[in-house]
């Protein structure tokens, strides 16, 4: 009887064509190569979706199962399950090994064929959890541990010419939800309605885009009324009711890459305390993406912005961070925590960062113009401003509908 393997490289088929070119890749990994010897790691083991994605162009579905890339001074290999079969090898830039189910732990023997044992690894501390960490400790017998979580999110947190114009495809793909939300508003409609619209109107958009690419995770969230007050807050089956405060909330993701709109609109009329409150946030977003240029830091812009809601009184309505990062993220993996406009972060903006601008007030229910408000652009840093990539208007004057 034959014995079962314990992994093995199945390269089903043909490559695909990945979102970037193989250059792109390559000096995604060559930058990775370098802060692997400034640090005096061996290898990197990623387990995270977000780095996965952003050095081999594979984005996984885990279902419960451990992934990996594994970079050395000389290979670069994703390490999958075997349920996915040929899949992550189509989609990935370098290597691939496919661990089997037939024994526990072929997942770290297959990355342990790649690293070797006795070296120092690099690893993710905001990723790799205790129990996976105890089976590294085991199967790889590091001689030292290191954390590339900073490193890697400094060099993702500076996008390359190619990111940039996948993120301005997107932000475009955001609008095209937006305007299909906005037609879709009605008395009486549900949210999850409208958010269909919206969600179904950006897929065929990429699919037109990007007529090559696998398709998954796009999504809005569409509140309405007391739902408002959360910016993450479910869509519901609700029906919009005149004078209705509105959350649009429009979130394509393109080969890892999340973009979004967000904006506040009102059914069919807007009452005088809720408009003061909404021309007020608005004013806010404003200043905000004036001040977002090099040289700036993300505290520097913070204190200013709380400034100008003090003036208002309206400080205290704020309900979080004015701004953060774009790139490999979306609700559910990633994060580059040193680029969000927050009074705790001094990162100083510099060209090829993508950051949004997005501050938000929330009214409790029972007070004038109770509800959330909240507007969202995605500003591309240049080298003396910022360029606004996000078309939809904001106000007033366009999102009374309905």
């Amino acid at each position: 009887m034959t014995a079962r393997p314990e992994f093995s490289r199945f390269h089903n088929g043909e490559k695909a064509g990945l979102q970037f070119a193989d250059s792109e890749y390559a000096a995604r990994i060559e930058g990775l190569r370098k802060r692997l010897a400034e640090a005096g790691a061996d290898a990197a083991v990623f387990t995270s979706m977000h780095n996965i994605s952003y050095y081999a162009g594979f984005t996984y579905c885990a279902f419960g199962r451990p992934y990996a890339l594994v970079v050395t001074p000389s290979e670069c290999v994703t390490i999958s399950a075997g349920i996915d079969a040929g899949q992550p090898w189509r989609r990935c830039y370098g290597d691939n090994i496919t661990y089997t189910d037939w024994q526990r732990d072929n997942y770290w023997r297959a990355i342990a064929s790649v690293t070797g044992t006795g070296k120092v690894i690099g690893t993710e501390s905001d990723h790799l959890t205790l129990l996976q960490q105890g089976k590294l400790q085991s199967f790889l017998a590091p001689s030292k541990s290191v954390d590339l979580y900073e490193t890697t999110m400094r060099q993702r947190m500076h996008k390359s010419p190619a990111e940039i114009e996948l993120i301005r495809a997107g932000a475009a793909v955001a609008d095209v939800g937006g305007y299909a939300i906005r037609d879709a508003i009605k008395e009486g409609t549900r949210e999850i309605d409208v958010a269909m619209a919206g969600r179904d109107a950006m897929e065929l958009e990429i699919a037109k885009r990007f007529p090559e690419a696998e398709y998954r995770d796009t999504w809005v969230w569409f509140q309405s009324g007391i739902n408002t007050d959360g910016a993450h807050n479910p869509v519901t089956g609700r029906r919009l009711e005149r004078g209705d405060i509105l959350s649009l909330n429009t979130f394509p993701m393109i080969s890892g890459y999340y973009t979004a709109l967000e904006r506040t609109l009102f059914v069919g009329e807007v009452d005088a305390a809720s408009l003061k409150l909404w021309q007020a946030n608005i004013g806010a977003h404003e200043l905000g993406i004036s001040l977002l240029k090099p040289g700036a830091s993300c505290a520097e812009v913070t204190h200013q912005i709380n400034d100008f809601f003090a003036e208002r009184d309206l400080l205290q309505y704020r309900t979080f961070g004015y701004g953060h990062s774009f790139g490999v993220l979306s609700h559910y993996y990633g994060r580059e925590a040193g680029l969000e406009l927050r009074e705790d972060i001094d990162t100083v903006l510099e060209p090829g960062m993508v950051i949004s601008m997005e501050p938000m007030l929330t009214i409790a229910d029972g007070q004038p113009g109770a509800g959330g408000y909240r507007e969202h652009d995605i500003l591309v840093i240049t080298e003396d401003g910022n360029e606004n990539i996000t078309g939809y208007p904001y106000g007033p004057e366009f999102n009374v509908v309905g």
